[in-house]
């Protein structure tokens, strides 16, 4: 359970951090202005599609940090990060030929990568948005 106080905290720094006003940046996120208010104020407390507007639309704020205060705000990237996209592990070979195959079968011309969101062990994610 998320301590609401705490949230708050992260939220205001958030906002401070990007210079926003709060309803500019209710506006970013596309939330009214009074839902930034009583979160700010304590009266209510955030609601799942709050949070994951904030994280759509911020991609420096990692969730398992304006949730729980753990990890680092703005997100840290390790340039030396590589993504890897495979089917499950019983479908992986020692073979990379193979295993390129797997991925390209998966992949069909006509579909196209809106999002690409991954999760690690420590409860972290990273979430990956096609920019139009």
């Amino acid at each position: 359970m998320i301590n609401n106080e705490e949230f708050t905290k992260r939220l205001q720094k958030v906002i401070d951090f990007y210079g926003e006003s709060a309803s500019s940046f209710a506006e970013k996120i596309g939330v009214q202005r009074s839902s930034i208010s009583h979160i700010l104020s304590g009266r209510n407390k955030p609601s799942l599609d709050f949070v994951l507007k904030i994280l759509s639309s911020f991609p420096e704020v990692e969730l398992y940090w304006l949730m729980n205060g753990k990890g680092h705000f703005p997100a840290q990237k390790n340039e030396n990060e590589k993504i890897q996209i495979s089917k499950p592990k019983e479908n992986l070979s020692t073979n990379p030929e193979s295993n390129s195959q797997i991925l390209s079968d998966s992949i069909s011309a006509d579909k196209k990568i809106e999002r690409i969101v991954i999760f690690y062990k420590d409860g972290t994610f990273k979430n990956f948005e096609h920019s139009s």
